[in-house]
């Protein structure tokens, strides 16, 4: 059997349009990477609308009886292209030193170069397993949870977990994610009472009591960091009263916050603390928490990690909790995970690109995090 290249195998992924949720042709794509490597692949469909049906895959070959199991996790879904691209997003192209196309940073690339690596490693090295979901880019009710609760009916539990997304800032291996910040995102809705300006006796308006609610949760200071997590912070991403009038006094304010937040906290907490605040001033309250903040301590499977890093690339990685969410949030909460994977300069932009170099050294490093895990 011919041995494919990293760039062979992203460039048959990013060729399968994958909006997210993803699902069909591109899962088609990777279960034909899997099973000549004797990995059994289960595909399935997991919940409704509005944020269903997604689709989901889980592959596993089983090592010697006893021996340690390893995943990798990953997303085939990708986000919407946008307009303006040189060439068409789903045609991956190679220009000079790299590969064009959507996904081919985030993380179609990295799919790829985990697959590369696997063609050269010891069929009988460990169990090993792949956890790849078509709904990380979108609100991810389906996806990776769905999985988790595939494995949990079959009382699988892997040893490590790494997950391939995008870490790396200004050259491959420069920095893998030990943990991640919690998000939670809240509406307010302050209802009032409409009336004339001239008469605001007869009236309730609810921009004036928004106005004091926002006034204190902005004057809220949550923590001042932790040795690996950088400050909490609140921000607020929209004010809405949509009135047409200039002399009426609205009868409804609306604002909405997020809040990303480190281990001193959890997402009831912060809702709890707003809630407050909110209520006090007479409004209504909507928490949705997106995921709790998680570490992976610094320990042996970082030392893996950065040591494989170190041999191929000559690079020192920095460990580091920044940055937004990913599925690793669920994972972690079953087993240790660590997050490493390609550089993120051009992930979500338009002619996302990657250095085939960078595919070709991610799967030689890939290879050995894998084998180490499984000593």
């Amino acid at each position: 059997m011919t041995v494919p290249t990293a760039l062979d195998l992203a460039q048959r992924l990013i060729a399968q349009p994958s909006v997210t949720p993803a699902s069909g042709g591109v899962f088609d794509v990777m279960e034909a990477m899997l099973e000549p490597l004797g990995f059994a692949v289960t595909r399935f469909i997991a919940g409704e609308a509005p944020d269903g049906p997604v689709e989901n895959l889980f592959a596993i070959r089983m090592g010697p009886a006893g021996s340690r199991h390893f995943a990798y996790a990953g997303h085939l879904d990708v986000v919407p292209p946008g307009e303006g691209w040189l060439t068409d997003p789903f045609v991956p192209e190679v220009r000079g030193d790299l590969l064009h196309g959507r996904g081919a940073v985030d993380m179609k690339g990295s799919i790829a170069a985990f697959v590369a690596a696997l063609h050269h490693l010891p069929a009988d090295l460990g169990t090993i397993s792949l956890i790849i979901t078509g709904d990380e880019e979108g609100p991810a009710r389906f996806g990776t949870l769905a999985l988790m609760d595939h494995m949990a009916e079959r009382d699988i539990v892997p040893d490590l977990c790494l997950v391939g997304e995008p870490t790396s800032v200004r050259r491959l291996g420069d920095m893998i994610k030990i943990g991640r910040r919690g998000s939670v995102n809240m509406w307010i809705t302050v209802h009032g009472m409409q009336g004339h300006v001239a008469y605001p006796q007869n009236a309730d308006n609810p921009i004036t009591r928004l106005g004091k609610i926002l006034s204190e949760i902005d004057a809220l200071r949550l923590d001042e960091g932790t040795d690996w997590f950088q400050p909490s912070n609140i921000e607020f991403t929209d004010l809405h009263v949509g009135n047409p009038a200039h002399n009426v006094i609205p009868a409804k304010a609306e604002g909405r916050l997020s809040i990303r937040f480190n281990d001193r906290h959890t997402g009831e907490s912060l809702g709890v603390l707003v809630r407050e605040i909110v209520e006090r001033h007479g409004g209504e309250l909507r928490p949705v928490i997106s995921g709790e903040p998680f570490l992976t301590p610094p320990g042996a499977f970082s030392d893996i990690v950065a040591g494989a890093i170190r041999e191929v690339t000559g690079v020192e990685p920095e460990l580091s909790t920044s940055g937004g969410t990913s599925d690793a949030r669920f994972l972690a909460k079953i087993m240790p995970v660590v997050e490493f994977g390609l550089c993120n300069a051009t992930m979500h932009k338009l002619d996302e690109a990657v250095a085939v170099a960078d595919l070709e050294q991610l799967a030689t490093i890939f290879a050995k995090i894998t084998a180490r895990a499984l000593a």
